[in-house]
């Protein structure tokens, strides 16, 4: 698990999930802050790794990425952690257009995409 403190590409992803789930890295994103934590088996442990380090929970969306893929198949929002009924998100997606735009300019950002 890490907090990223630099950009990484989709090469580095492709390493990390060989290593876990073969296709796919976990990641949560703190749209406040504008961090990403990746590489764990649950969002939830990425959640609290970045709890730990200071972010709010409402700010906090699970993600996750296929680095094998581009364009719109690159991206998933999809994690239990993003069920919030006290939030208006009643389904395990980013159903709000403005928090999904952020994390899409979070991992922009943060993930360096081949091509």
């Amino acid at each position: 698990m890490q907090i990223l403190e630099k950009p990484v590409t989709t090469d580095e992803l492709i390493k990390i999930a060989a290593e876990m789930f073969g296709e796919m890295v976990k990641a949560v994103v703190d749209v406040r802050l504008g961090l990403v934590a990746i590489d764990a088996e649950m969002h939830s442990d990425l959640e609290a790794l970045l709890l730990e380090n200071g972010s709010a929970q409402s700010d906090l969306w699970g993600i996750n990425f296929y680095p094998s893929l581009e364009g719109d198949d690159f991206l998933e929002f999809d994690s239990m952690i993003n069920m919030r009924p006290s939030q208006g998100n009643m389904s395990r997606g980013v159903e709000d257009g403005e928090i999904r735009r952020m994390i899409v300019e979070l991992v922009d950002k943060w993930i360096i995409r081949a091509g």
